[in-house]
């Protein structure tokens, strides 16, 4: 028996990392050509992304994809960020596991140094070629250039080829991988999704890309803001776990307890140690590595007892309402959109929050599930949909409340976009391949929250659209049959045609607005008289132009050669009020409304569009 032990014994050897991932590369996300494809391309652009966000500069990025033969294809990506120093090349690119983040808490698209390096491996392993590397960091430099390949055995790099050249970039990094794959044009896990996607929610970056038949796509950047830099911050109690605790207390350099507290977690002073030391009932004098188990299981039961702040924010770099509305305006057709952003909450010592955009109507299509869009630190989610969080977060809300169509259990059907972005320090993947979001109650939580706030948004809407449409069907019935009865009165009475802007006013619960000219000793008076037909106050701007010169109204100015007279206007339910002021050249034209929707004014045109819950408030009055 010894004998047979010690046999076994001789066979067990240490795998590297490398080694590991080459036998099993589907775990990264290279399980099938179309798959593998996409992958590399994601790897490179979050690289190019991250290191242009870093630098403070805007990301300009250009992807490329050749066919060299059927399943065939060299893939470059390039960007304008800060390169890369010549010494790392080597290590970024071509060794597993190496990077400055995984240690750091603050959230960044990649975290354990797997990323472009896996997909060097996978070029490596599915064409046997080197990756090629050029980098730039100052145009005073040349580009360091490197052919690299990762030795398996030991994952350490490989330098094939190693020079200096010259390269038309001022600065910034170019990587080339020939890699076996698949090129699929018009799926929603293709490349050109992908990147769209990204656009969506870094709307900062300009992402040109060249697809295998030499298509040009430019995928343009609308704002100028980078988003905000993510600060490195400690953990915070909430939500740590008692082997965390344990694993802490033996590399701390804290003295005591109390000290410990405050110097390793955010949001912990030392008022609030001693209250947490008191509820778990520790001495808060005692040396951290004396903890035992027990105690640190106490320490944790507090952590949940004792009120705590939430963790900062600034850890997080979350996309902002803005944006994501200019990020979906920029790709999608919707005539309503609303976003959410959630108040930062905490799982397993991890600070996270959830942003939410929901779009409705415009050319989606309506007899066809929802468009989901996902996103983790900024990442498109475009694999294992059905196994993500944030899908079953979608699935579980009852849309049908909200005045959309759904099959229990399923994605809503009609004219929707539904964008979900989980920012977090630690996003819980539910694989290295990061293409779905773990099940964590917390996260779940607060998807379900804010696609109800969002839905809530959607069913007033589309119950004021309902109602808005009622009213322009009743507007256009008495704006055809009016007439026709004062023409044919006035006729049998042989009188002139009244003006009835002011009767369908009061029948519509509008705001009437009645301009004459008046003269007045060799002069002209303007009367604007204004009507309140509504139920409830309004307040806006009014505006009347003039091409000579003018006397009264709260203001005048000059606008191209105009003579502009200007009022501030409250009304009250019924009342009225004569705005006047003196001219010597009077216009025509009618004035004009700013503040008020097109459908609460008779007799005025409108500058702007004022919200339909002022519809909605009139037609369930008068009208």
């Amino acid at each position: 028996m010894n004998e047979i032990a010690e046999e076994l014994a001789k066979k067990q050897k240490q795998i590297s990392i490398a080694e590991f991932f080459e036998k099993n590369r589907q775990v990264l996300g290279f399980d099938n050509p179309a798959k593998s494809l996409l992958t590399v391309v994601k790897e490179a652009v979050d690289n190019s992304l991250d290191a242009c966000e870093e630098a403070d500069i805007l990301p300009d990025i250009f992807v490329r994809i050749i066919r060299l033969g059927k399943d065939i294809f060299r893939v470059i990506v390039e960007d304008n960020g800060p390169g890369v120093v010549k010494s790392q090349i080597p290590n970024i690119f071509a060794r597993l596991l190496y990077g400055s983040r995984f240690h750091s808490i603050r959230q960044s698209r990649g975290q354990q140094g797997i990323g472009i390096s896996a997909a060097v491996l996978y070029s490596q392993l599915s064409t046997g070629k080197p990756a090629t590397i050029i980098s730039r960091t100052s145009p005073e430099k040349k580009a360091s250039y490197f052919k690299l390949q990762i030795n398996v055995k030991s994952n350490e790099p490989e330098i094939v080829e190693e020079k200096e050249i010259e390269w038309d970039r001022p600065r910034g990094t170019r990587i080339e991988l020939d890699i076996v794959g698949s090129y699929w044009k018009g799926r929603k896990q293709s490349v050109f999704e992908y990147l769209r996607s990204t656009s969506v929610v870094n709307p900062h970056a300009r992402i040109t890309f060249a697809d295998p038949e030499g298509e040009l796509y430019e995928f343009r950047r609308v704002s100028e803001q980078l988003p905000p830099k993510a600060v490195e911050v400690k953990p915070h109690p909430h939500g740590i776990e008692v082997g965390e605790i344990i694993k802490m207390v033996r590399f701390t350099t804290a003295k005591n307890l109390t000290e410990f507290l405050v110097n390793e977690f955010v949001r912990v002073g030392k008022k609030t140690a001693k209250e947490i030391c008191k509820t778990a009932g520790v001495d808060p004098s005692i040396i951290p590595g004396d903890i035992t188990r027990y105690q640190a299981q106490k320490l944790v039961e507090a952590f949940k007892k004792v009120p705590l702040l939430p963790p900062p924010t600034d850890c997080l770099s979350p996309i902002g309402e803005e944006l994501i509305k200019k990020g979906i305006l920029k790709e999608y057709d919707v005539e309503f959109l609303t976003t959410i952003s959630r108040k930062p909450k905490v799982y397993s010592g991890n600070p996270f929050l959830v942003e939410v955009g929901l779009g409705y109507g415009g050319s989606l299509h309506r007899d066809e599930k929802s468009i989901l869009l996902r996103f983790a630190n900024r990442v498109p989610l475009l694999y294992q949909q059905s196994g993500c969080a944030i899908t079953k977060a979608v699935e579980s809300i009852n849309w049908r409340s909200y005045g959309i169509q759904q099959s229990q259990g399923e994605l809503p059907v009609g004219p929707l976009v539904i964008l979900v972005h989980v920012a977090s320090t630690n996003v819980p993947f539910t694989s290295e391949s990061k293409e779905a979001v773990a099940n964590v109650e917390d996260i779940v939580g607060e998807i379900r929250l804010a696609l109800q706030d969002a839905g809530r948004q959607l069913r007033d809407y589309l119950s004021r659209k309902k109602k808005l449409e009622k009213r322009r069907e009743k507007e256009e019935i008495i704006a055809k049959i009016l007439p026709l009865i004062v023409k044919k009165v006035s006729e049998i009475l042989e009188r002139e045609e009244p003006d009835i802007s002011r009767v369908i006013a009061r029948i519509m619960g509008k705001v009437y607005i009645g301009k004459r000219v008046e003269d007045m000793d060799g002069e002209k008076r303007v009367v604007i008289s204004i009507e309140n037909f509504s139920n409830s106050i309004k307040d806006f701007a009014l505006y009347d132009i003039s091409e000579g010169n003018v006397s009264g109204g709260d203001k005048i100015s000059e606008i191209d050669g105009l003579e502009t007279v200007s009022w501030r206007v409250s009304l009250k339910p019924g009342e009225m009020v004569d705005l006047t002021y003196i001219t010597d050249s009077p216009r025509e034209d009618p004035p004009v409304v700013e503040g008020l929707s097109t459908e609460l004014v008779e007799g005025a045109r409108t500058l702007t569009v004022g919200s339909d819950e002022e519809v909605d408030e009139e037609y369930d009055g008068e009208g």
